[in-house]
């Protein structure tokens, strides 16, 4: 038996393992890695993904938080480089050294969104990313505007990527198996990132999303001016509209005016955290 296989899943990590070979497959086909592209694997657990990236004609590296299986991954596969790390406190800014990066992973339910929220804003020169997250998740991850799903989070990942629901994975496919449905999300860049944005529109989305139900002139009362009514009339935007109903852009737009002091957020997010070593 696989020595993995004694590797018993820690309900504080959130970890539930894949089991099935042919979804594995599947997943990383889906990521359409071209021979020398880099790709990084977040979270491998027992392997599972990374057995099969390990045959990769490119550089491959995983992060995982778990210390046991950094040892055992370490050992089971040495071409892969790996990084002993929490994806939450890593230093995602260091991968634009590495253009063309893919990213891919099953990603604890726990720490799923937060870890998004990070990567996509972050990580600037990625080629693609591709993330196995609970199906509701994923169902916000790629909401659109007007929807029941689309939120604070499909507002922020749609001003940096292109999202897109790939396949729903059941839960029989995983050991302990969840409750729920999984899904699988591929993003794309977009060509025009919110990166100068990113500061002003985290506040915007988090104060609009937090009362989504009440409308946008109700809500920013407080911060109410002569632009915001300006870009209102520019956009036609009737100031009862609810958050929901405002695209990506519109919330973009409006953060610009809004403009926040946000010092805090504009600081830099890792300036002492653990990013890619210098030999990947």
């Amino acid at each position: 038996m696989d020595r993995a296989s004694f590797f018993a899943p820690k309900r504080s990590l959130g970890q539930n393992f894949l089991s099935d070979p042919n979804i594995c497959r599947r997943i990383v086909a889906s990521l359409e890695l071209a021979p020398g592209d880099p790709v990084l694997e977040i979270g491998p657990g027992r392997g599972a993904l990374t057995r099969i990236l390990a045959g990769h004609d490119g550089p491959v590296m995983a992060l995982e938080k778990d210390s046991e299986l950094v040892s055992w991954i370490k050992a089971e596969f040495p071409a892969v480089g790996v990084v002993h790390a929490d994806g939450l406190d890593f230093c995602w800014e260091g991968t634009r050294r590495l253009p063309g990066l893919s990213l891919i992973g099953n990603l604890p339910y726990n720490v799923a969104s937060p870890m998004i929220w990070e990567m996509v804003s972050r990580c600037r020169s990625f080629r693609s990313m591709l993330f196995m997250v609970q199906k509701e998740v994923a169902l916000r991850l790629t909401a659109k505007e007007g929807s029941r799903t689309y939120g604070a989070l499909s507002a922020w990942v749609g001003n940096f990527v292109r999202g897109e629901y790939v396949f729903t994975v059941p839960p029989h496919v995983f050991r302990p198996q969840p409750k729920v449905d999984s899904a699988i999300v591929r993003f794309l860049p977009r060509p025009d990132p919110a990166w100068e944005d990113a500061a002003a529109l985290s506040w915007t989305v988090k104060i609009l999303f937090q009362q989504r139900r009440k409308q946008l002139g109700t809500i920013l009362k407080a911060h109410w001016s002569e632009a915001v009514e300006t870009w209102c009339g520019e956009l036609g935007v009737d100031r009862r509209v609810r958050p929901e109903e405002l695209s990506p852009d519109a919330l973009r737009s409006l953060a610009r005016v809004l403009d926040p002091k946000n010092e805090a957020a504009k600081s830099a997010k890792c300036p002492s955290g653990q990013g890619l070593p210098e030999y990947f």
